[in-house]
């Protein structure tokens, strides 16, 4: 490494600054969106001098980033206990074999006082992991649901059919058009006597069907905080993609995302709350909520209603009820499952020796 080597702890209160003054959005990468950061400065659970990041920059380049995402745990007391989602960990190619990661790793962990917690790592760093002082907190099955082929996927695995991709991708387009048509007839009139209210903003009304499915979550919900998470300012929509001058290393913007967050009525009475993320071709949910059982299958016809209507190809979720559910009611190529391990850092806080990491907690697609 050179000795033009800089490395930063990025606090709120300098995240503040540099989307004020444009700081980061003026090369050709930037760490996340300015939407993103500016939507992380609005939470008022990170505090002005709590971190957000680390980077590392060689001759005013980036060459490193780690994403931290201050928040609370869920205590007995009900007051929360500081903890650190430590979300990417991004090297630049010239120096993924260099100790810089691991140095900018390491200080992160020192920024955020060794309370880290961390949703799920790839394979590739599983062994680094496993030399660190971390423990597995909780394992849960990451969900994706094809209703669709993926030309994407498929050359990934068979590189030969590169060439034809354009074949591919207009089998896709009938195979997709078909399976929705399945859907939409097993659907039929399922969801007739059910009603949407699409909202930005929770009200009380919908905070008090919220607030007791969330009482037991790793993360100490509050509806401020919800409102935060489901916020649709930390994406942004460009119609011009390829005319953006920088490009992002976190999801955030492009010409096709934003969050739909549903309340299901029936009867005028809230029966369901959804929230999901349209990125391309994903659908990727954030709450699925269902006080009472019997509606449970009802809410997944709504779900399945909204997908259909937004005619997207893939379901992501770490929900497995919601995954197996899906899969019996409606038809779907297959059903993609990887094992994902929740790790806390040793020295951090928990007060509960019955830790379940659910899908809304940590999630800050």
């Amino acid at each position: 490494m050179s000795e033009d080597l800089e490395i930063i702890g990025l606090s709120k209160n300098m995240l503040r600054g540099m989307v004020e003054a444009n700081t980061l959005w003026k090369k050709d990468l930037a760490p996340m969106p300015k939407s993103k950061a500016s939507w992380l400065i609005s939470n008022e659970r990170i505090l002005e001098d709590d971190y957000c990041g680390v980077i590392a920059y060689e001759n005013k380049q980036m060459i490193a980033f780690i994403y931290m995402l201050p928040d609370l745990i869920n205590t007995k007391d009900g007051k929360g206990s500081k903890a650190y989602w430590m979300i990417d960990w991004w090297v630049t190619d010239k120096y993924k074999d260099s100790i810089l990661g691991t140095y900018i790793y390491n200080h992160a962990i020192k920024l955020a006082n060794k309370q880290v917690l961390i949703k799920g790592y790839t394979e590739n760093v599983e062994e680094f992991y496993q030399k660190q002082p971390f423990t597995v907190i909780t394992s849960r099955l990451r969900h994706t649901l094809f209703f669709s082929l993926d030309s994407s996927m498929l050359i990934g695995k068979f590189n030969f059919l590169k060439p034809v991709k354009f074949i591919i991708d207009g089998i896709d387009a009938i195979i997709s058009k078909t399976i929705r048509f399945i859907n939409k007839y097993k659907l039929n009139k399922k969801t007739s006597e059910i009603k949407y209210d699409f909202i930005n903003h929770l009200d009380n009304e919908t905070w008090n069907f919220i607030e007791p499915l969330c009482k037991n979550d790793l993360i100490y919900k509050t509806k401020e905080y919800v409102n935060w998470q489901i916020n649709n300012s930390q994406y942004l929509q460009i119609p011009l993609a390829n005319k953006k001058a920088y490009s992002n290393l976190q999801t955030g913007s492009s010409d096709n995302i934003k969050i739909h967050n549903v309340k299901i009525l029936l009867d005028d009475k809230i029966i369901g709350f959804l929230s999901y993320v349209i990125n391309y071709n994903e659908f990727n949910v954030k709450y699925f909520l269902v006080k009472d059982d019997n509606h449970y299958d009802l809410c997944i016809d709504a779900l399945i209603e909204n997908l259909i209507k937004s005619k997207r190809n893939f379901i992501f979720t770490d929900d497995t009820r919601l995954s197996d559910t899906i899969n019996k009611r409606y038809f779907t190529i297959f059903t993609h499952k990887v094992l994902k391990k929740g790790l806390a850092h040793n020295d951090t806080k928990l007060d509960n020796n019955n830790v379940t990491m659910l899908n809304r907690d940590g999630h800050f697609y």
